[in-house]
């Protein structure tokens, strides 16, 4: 796949938090950034641009045609590994990295653009094709293969709780009295079931957009990914590192969002408290750097798949982790 055929979202301002133009680590001569989440290598051919002659750059992704695509980047800076991001640390321990070593951390969570207009994968409610939706092909239950035996109340909640979809018992049973009737193998089908099921509708929205996002989510194991990725992260990160991460999902930007205000030090918020200094409870070990940053209004219209993406970046500090 050809590198422009893919539109990294925001991809100067993640970049660019991870400060890839800094000569030298503060503790080596040579710095070591990490691309989480490599996809179609739009964020790495931009680090690898901005970065110095002596810095490394590790991509990671568990993407048949992510390793395809990394093939075609010649840098001796360039490492690609295939494997999943929540296995980040035995990853980059693979070729030489450990604890404390990286300098930047990019995470750009959720399925890429290619990948949903490859009919082939299954992602996508719109193209015709195998009901598949896994990320690594070569592994795991497929989405068809978990419609067909998951139990009604199991199909409801990954709706509910992964796709936040208000008829998730409805489009569960009617995926039940369906598959009963004929195997549920295609995406369209389902598209169809779903449709059927949900009377209400919302303008700009297809009926079936939460619960093909829910049911990917839970094939490839997304936020539990996530939550790997970031307890490892700390760790990994040298003092001054920092991490940078992409998130499209409310739930997923959640778990971040709260994640790095733990390691921060900070008390959740309450409304009602607002009035009253906020208690730092233990030390921090990040500082959150800025506000989340979501895409400019040219970069929705340049890419509409980008509008619901959320940016947010923590710096580690001087003290162990």
């Amino acid at each position: 796949m050809p590198p422009d055929s893919h539109i990294s979202v925001l991809l100067r301002e993640a970049c660019d938090a991870l400060q890839p133009e800094r000569n030298k680590s503060a503790v080596r001569e040579s710095r070591v950034f990490v691309d989480g989440t490599f996809g179609r290598g739009g964020h790495s051919r931009e680090l690898l641009r901005l970065m110095p002659a002596d810095a490394r750059l590790i991509a990671i992704d568990r993407d048949a045609a992510a390793a395809e695509s990394a093939r075609e980047i010649v840098d001796p800076r360039f490492t690609f590994v295939a494997a999943h991001f929540g296995g980040i640390t035995q990853a980059l321990a693979s070729v030489g990295v450990g604890l404390n070593q990286v300098d930047g951390l990019l995470l750009d969570i959720g399925v890429s653009s290619p990948q949903l207009d490859d009919a082939s994968r299954g992602f996508s409610f719109m193209r015709d094709g195998p009901l598949d939706m896994r990320m690594d092909q070569s592994r795991g239950t497929s989405a068809a293969e978990w419609i067909a035996t998951a139990p009604i109340n199991d199909i409801a909640e990954v709706i509910r709780d992964y796709g936040e979809e208000r008829f998730a018992q409805r489009i569960a049973t009617a995926i039940v009295e369906a598959r009963e009737r004929q195997p549920l193998e295609r995406t369209v089908q389902l598209a169809q079931i779903v449709e059927k099921a949900v009377t209400a509708r919302w303008t700009g929205q297809h009926p079936a957009t939460k619960t093909f996002q829910a049911i990917r989510i839970h094939i490839n194991q997304e936020l539990q990914e996530l939550r790997m990725a970031l307890s490892a992260a700390l760790p990994l990160l040298a003092i001054g590192g920092r991490l940078a991460v992409i998130s499209f999902h409310s739930l997923e930007d959640r778990m971040v969002k709260l994640w790095m205000r733990d390691q921060a030090g900070r008390t959740p918020e309450d409304p009602r408290l607002r009035h009253l200094p906020q208690v730092v409870t233990r030390t921090a070990l990040i500082k959150v750097v800025g506000r989340d940053i979501a895409p400019s209004d040219a970069e929705v219209r340049a890419n509409p798949r980008s509008r619901s993406a959320r940016l947010r970046v923590a710096e580690k500090l001087g003290v162990a982790a």
